[in-house]
């Protein structure tokens, strides 16, 4: 293999670890990039959000409690949100992410949603986005689909986010 193909190769990045599509090309979900915790490799992480930026992202938002390594997404042109998950008010948080999505969706951006993992917390929020919505019409169909789509078990907490959109005020429009 020439250098230059293998400058090619890296220059495209690599795909995030548990990248799923939950709306094709539109909005998907991944854990954070460069993995968590003692796996967190600071190459792979820019390697992940090269892929993030040349597969044509244009917002990425982080649900992570701290703002940790966000400023990586600014040293290679890549747009993002810090909209970490509160420990209380869920319903005003759901509403408000849900509200901030749809609009940035419906704008025709393209929007990556990420977590320390892929777990209930980014699962949840994903379903309950498309409970919400109304994507999906009911709370269990929305389970299944983000169940299928990610390939894990929503458990307790994410389940609680999912009733949770379910009592919040439907988009207007």
């Amino acid at each position: 293999m020439s250098a230059v193909a293998t400058k090619g190769k890296w220059a495209q990045g690599i795909r995030p670890r548990n990248f799923h599509w939950v709306i094709a090309d539109r909005l998907a979900v991944c854990e954070r990039p460069g993995g968590y915790g003692a796996n967190h490799r600071k190459v792979r992480r820019q390697e992940e959000i090269i892929w993030v930026r040349e597969q044509g992202f244009t917002c990425v938002v982080s649900v992570i409690s701290a703002p940790h390594n966000l400023h990586n997404y600014d040293e290679v042109g890549v747009v993002w949100r810090h909209r970490p998950i509160p420990d209380d008010e869920m319903a005003a948080y759901e509403l408000g992410l849900y509200q901030e999505l749809r609009q940035m969706l419906q704008s025709g951006q393209r929007v990556l949603l990420h977590g320390e993992e892929l777990g209930d917390r980014v699962c949840g929020l994903t379903a309950g986005y498309l409970l919400w919505n109304e994507l999906i019409d009911t709370a269990p169909r929305t389970v299944t689909v983000i169940e299928r789509l990610t390939q894990r078990q929503l458990g307790p907490a994410g389940r609680e986010m999912v009733s949770v959109s379910a009592s919040l005020p439907r988009p207007q429009g």
